[in-house]
């Protein structure tokens, strides 16, 4: 099993390009170079500098004590959280800005959910000097607003999308939009690894150096590099595609998936894409999304804004359709309840979107000693409204 795309960019019968013409010269644009520049000696040397200076890499691989003799194995929290900006976002958005510098670009539009990748982008173009524009659902900036105003603080122009359920989805639309009505100058940092081929494949190498680090981290921590368990909370599934990145081909280690089932599964409001989706395509690949049966896209919902999209990446589609991945959910009140826990626990509050992925572990069968990584993506200090109005604490 590989986590690199084939030459049409694709994961098995995942993937592709499936792009209006006005955005080819775009995307071919991308896929002609991407591969030359990130291998490029001054690529590297940059972008590890700014991983290490910037953004604080090495993030810590912490045993939570508390929570491991609660579930009877040693739970390691890989901690994104402490990344500059809060998430493991900036490990994309670092090197896709790097990337749009060699490519001669001088602005930069992104879209976002929870907020996080549009912080890490407006973060990075005024480190670069460069002109930033974000797309964000109004639903989203409404329960989101610290990391709205974080956005203009830096600097950011942050337009809110209006149309359909106003959440990730459409943000994205929006910002396709605008990148084919700007081809020349403008680069689009998409966040996760979604989107037409090579987005999914190069967001994934960004995000590598999470599972990367983490062999490097067990090596020290336990003589041994490889985890029996990578648990990872999936949207789109960036956080969870570099967690997963380094140990796909190690069959012994068993990877972990958690999808927001929303208020069920069969609620109707859920955003739990493997249960409920089937193929089709959306942003410009061929993946697995929650579809209607004419094709329309069903609109997803989570308590969490950065995990309500209504399909996965094309690596994570292959990777369930293959069965490589275990892919589990949790509803916003298992979320939250992990949240909780993890903040009297441990003292670590984290985003809403890795409470999933802690919600996840009463559900697997652990023995004596597993080791146990959990990829706490982002930190809960966006949320706190959120978790607020639910209350129940």
């Amino acid at each position: 099993m590989k986590v690199t795309v084939d030459e049409r960019g694709y994961y098995g019968s995942f993937g592709g390009a499936f792009i209006p013409e006005m955005l080819y010269p775009n995307v071919e644009e991308l896929r002609v170079n991407y591969i030359s520049i990130i291998e490029n000696e001054n690529f590297k040397i940059e972008f590890e500098r700014l991983l290490a200076t910037y953004v604080g890499r090495p993030t810590p691989l912490y045993l939570a004590s508390r929570l491991s003799e609660k579930y009877g194995a040693k739970i390691f929290l890989k901690r994104e959280d402490l990344c500059h900006t809060g998430a493991h976002k900036i490990n994309n958005t670092i090197g896709q800005i790097i990337l749009a510098k060699h490519l001669g670009k001088q602005k930069i539009i992104a879209e976002t959910g929870a907020g996080q990748h549009g912080v890490a982008t407006a973060t990075v173009c005024a480190l670069m000097g460069m002109e930033c524009i974000v797309y964000m659902g109004k639903l989203d900036m409404e329960r989101q607003k610290p990391n709205v105003e974080r956005m203009r603080i830096l600097g950011a122009t942050v337009i809110p999308s209006l149309s359909g359920s106003m959440t990730l989805k459409d943000a994205t639309n929006d910002a396709m939009r605008h990148w084919i009505s700007h081809p020349a100058d403008t680069h689009y940092i998409i966040g996760s690894v979604v989107g037409p081929h090579p987005y999914p494949d190069m967001v994934a190498r960004f995000q590598s150096v999470i599972s990367m680090e983490v062999k490097n981290q067990l090596i020290a921590r336990e003589g041994n590099p490889y985890p029996d368990y990578v648990v990872a909370c999936v949207g789109g599934g960036s956080n969870a595609a570099g967690a997963f990145y380094h140990f796909v081909e190690e069959d012994h280690v068993h990877l972990v998936g958690v999808e927001a089932a929303g208020k069920g599964i069969d609620s109707g409001e859920s955003a739990a894409t493997t249960v409920l989706g089937k193929p089709g395509i959306l942003h410009g690949s061929k993946t697995l999304l929650m579809q209607t049966a004419d094709g329309q896209v069903i609109e997803p919902y989570s308590i969490s804004a950065g995990l309500d999209y209504p399909g996965i990446g094309p690596l994570h589609a292959h990777l369930c359709n293959s069965g490589r991945v275990q892919f589990l959910s949790a509803t916003d009140d298992e979320a939250m309840v992990a949240g909780i826990e993890l903040s009297r626990m441990e003292g670590i509050i984290p985003a809403i979107e890795s409470a999933h992925a802690v919600a996840a572990l009463v559900q697997l069968p652990f023995e004596q000693d597993d080791v146990v990584v959990v990829n706490l993506s982002g930190r809960g200090d966006k949320d706190l409204e959120t978790y607020i109005r639910w209350g129940k604490y």
